[in-house]
């Protein structure tokens, strides 16, 4: 299968050092740095994981032309994935954040970033690339990916959603505030707690499954989703289908780190989805492995051969 994700990429830089005393400057910790990494991430971890569950991905972006939009570049072709849909731009800043970490423990983040929408000509360029790679290759799945940091517009949104909707296109979303009421008509719309609460300026309990569902069907029937799957964090996942839904409680794990577990989530969903599975097969699969990468640390994309191992029954429907 052949998968477009569309969205915010960035590079995740890891610092691994140890930490033995406290900085006679200010009360914090010194650490003395082991070894240090880039890893793709944000959308890019999307796409790592859809080729880890054995897809082939195709990244639509937005880079800078700078040292860290090399490095992306570089790790790209190690990963051995097309840069057909990448944009580059002097106007630009490649995202990176950076994480520094001793042992298990994440002590801090640093970002590099900038959150300003595509300027109009940028935003063209990209378009033109989204449509370019539809129209040759026609994915068996669309993934929005959305950051917040400017890259999907509401012009990218509305003509792919088009393009997909004239192609029949499974379209799939992971969705941050700013843009949350612009994918009108996703086959599937992901927001954690966090982002359907403050999406829908409302305030219910997490573990009030019913609130949570009634949520969902106001997504349902104001901007036409087919299916709407809400993570729950401890509490697992709830998948609507407009007049039902199932709770997929969490797996039970020993939690290393939680970053780009969403990502592995909807990565697996598209997957689901293209192959024919049903709502709630695609919630079961999706949320084991997003159990699954929970218990590596660092963001990490999930492993076809892990997932295979686990002792899982789809539910039949």
């Amino acid at each position: 299968m052949k998968v477009l994700i569309i969205g915010d990429v960035m590079v995740d830089s890891y610092i691994w050092g140890r930490v033995s005393r406290i900085s006679p400057e200010a009360p914090v910790p010194i650490v003395a740095q082991g070894k240090s990494e880039y890893r793709m991430g944000g959308a890019a971890n999307v796409a790592r994981n859809v080729k880890s569950l054995g897809a082939e991905p195709v990244l639509c972006a937005v880079i800078g032309e700078d040292t860290h939009g090399d490095v992306f570049k570089s790790l790209m072709k190690a990963e051995g994935m097309t840069s057909e849909g990448i944009v580059e731009s002097g106007r630009r800043i490649t995202t990176v954040k950076t994480r520094i970490i001793s042992g298990s423990q994440h002590l801090l983040r640093v970002d590099h970033e900038m959150e300003e929408y595509l300027e109009p000509q940028l935003e063209q360029t990209l378009v033109d690339t989204i449509e370019k790679v539809i129209r040759s290759s026609t994915p068996d799945a669309i993934i929005f990916q959305d950051y917040d940091k400017g890259v999907i517009t509401h012009k990218v949104i509305d003509t792919t959603i088009a393009l997909a909707t004239e192609k029949k296109i499974p379209v799939l979303v992971d969705p941050k505030k700013r843009n949350f009421s612009r994918y009108h008509g996703a086959t599937l719309f992901k927001p954690n707690f966090k982002e359907l609460t403050e999406g829908l300026n409302i305030h219910i309990d997490k573990k009030d499954f019913n609130s949570v569902f009634n949520a969902a069907r106001v997504l349902h029937e104001k901007y036409a989703h087919q299916f709407v799957m809400v993570t729950l964090s401890e509490m697992g996942l709830l998948i609507s289908e407009s007049s039902s839904y199932h709770i997929i409680p969490a797996e039970v794990r020993d939690i290393a780190d939680v970053s780009g577990a969403g990502d592995t989530v909807i990565a697996t969903a598209a997957l689901c989805i293209a192959a024919g599975l049903s709502p709630r097969q695609t919630a079961t699969l999706s949320n084991l492995a997003g159990g699954l990468v929970c218990e590596k640390v660092g963001v990490v994309p999930i492993e076809k051969e892990i997932l295979l191992k686990e002792n899982f029954i789809l539910p039949e429907e």
